[in-house]
């Protein structure tokens, strides 16, 4: 015994000295780019001693296929609305203990509940809310007003853009048009394309990345966005740049926080959730990803300028005028045709 105290204690700190102590668990998360505070993720795995490792997609079609193919064990995934009623489907996903989620019983916004496809919350919890809508310069557009029709406009030739999303576009000309962006009435879809080939003489291009940029930098008048992207140009410069909801209608989407089948760091993945909707988490990170979570004494902690930023949190009136983009299913394959045409067509 006397030689074996010693041996433990040497063990102990080698063990120590190489980073082999106890084991942490693991939260796997997968979600969209940027999409969460890295503070916060220190801050959950330093009050919770586990670690967070995050991957991530760029639509949720490739995250679909991926947790299809059963390609990824993660706990924790943040699908669309619209793709999380289809992944409850398939019996993907796993039901949510709402007894371990307080902080979302005590704080989600009821003021939200009609752009969530889910509003059960049975398999989901809104994480954020965003929308499409206009980005344009204050300085350089006039007294035009801006709507779908502003793409028509000759004054804007080759400095505007559109999305190179085709639910997003085909959608924004079935709103000029006064139909539904979740039509799947061949002939609607036949009269929005007819817009999109006139658009796209009169835009720069289809682009859903450096549009921002072009906008912020005034190399671009309009640019049809997502209300984050926009909401960041925004806060750099409120004088120039601004977010038009079009009074046609326009497309709103939430993306939600799941747990799949197959998670194994269950308890954890809850507890995640329950942090996030924390008000002062919440708060901190509504200022990280520009975009509204639907907290609502998280959004009363927010300084002004992110409160009055209507890309961010726009009036109860405005948000009558949106509706939600939802799965077609099988029509989808109209919509791709669809683009196919109006993306060989010069």
């Amino acid at each position: 015994m006397k030689h074996i105290l010693p041996l433990v204690a040497f063990t102990f700190i080698v063990a120590t000295l190489t980073g082999c102590g106890p084991h942490k668990p693991t939260l796997h998360l997968y979600t969209w780019s940027d999409y969460i505070d890295p503070k916060l993720v220190s801050a959950f795995e330093q009050a919770n001693n586990c670690r967070v490792k995050i991957d991530t997609f760029d639509s949720n079609e490739t995250m679909y296929a991926k947790m299809l193919a059963g390609s990824g064990r993660y706990d924790v995934i943040f699908p669309s609305s619209y793709q999380v009623r289809l992944m409850a489907q398939r019996d993907m996903l796993q039901p949510l203990d709402k007894s371990k989620l307080p902080n979302v019983t005590a704080h989600f916004s009821p003021a939200y509940a009609r752009i969530i496809l889910n509003p059960e919350m049975v398999f989901n919890v809104p994480y954020a809310i965003t929308f499409t809508g206009i980005a344009y310069r204050k300085d350089k557009v006039g007294a035009a007003e801006i709507s779908w029709a502003s793409f028509d406009n000759p004054a804007f030739k080759g400095r505007s853009s559109l999305l190179n999303d085709f639910r997003e576009t085909i959608g924004a000309a079935l709103k000029t048009l006064g139909y539904s962006l979740n039509t799947t009435n061949s002939a609607e879809l036949q009269k929005a394309c007819d817009v999109v080939l006139r658009w796209k003489k009169n835009i720069a291009k289809f682009d859903n990345e450096q549009y921002k940029t072009g906008i912020a930098s005034g190399e671009f008048v309009l640019g049809q966005g997502y209300s984050g992207d926009v909401a960041q140009v925004m806060l750099e410069d409120p004088a120039n740049i601004g977010f038009a909801f079009p009074e046609e209608g326009f497309s709103a989407a939430c993306d939600e926080m799941v747990i799949p089948k197959g998670a194994t760091e269950v308890a954890l993945a809850h507890a995640f959730i329950n942090f996030m909707y924390d008000p002062d988490n919440a708060a901190k990170n509504i200022q990280f990803i520009c975009a509204i979570m639907p907290n609502e004494h998280a959004i009363a902690k927010l300084p002004e300028r992110y409160r009055s930023n209507p890309a961010i949190i726009p009036t109860l009136d405005i948000l009558s005028r949106a509706e939600v983009l939802r799965d077609l299913g099988p029509a989808n394959a109209l919509y791709s045709k669809i683009w196919d045409t109006i993306k060989a067509t010069e």
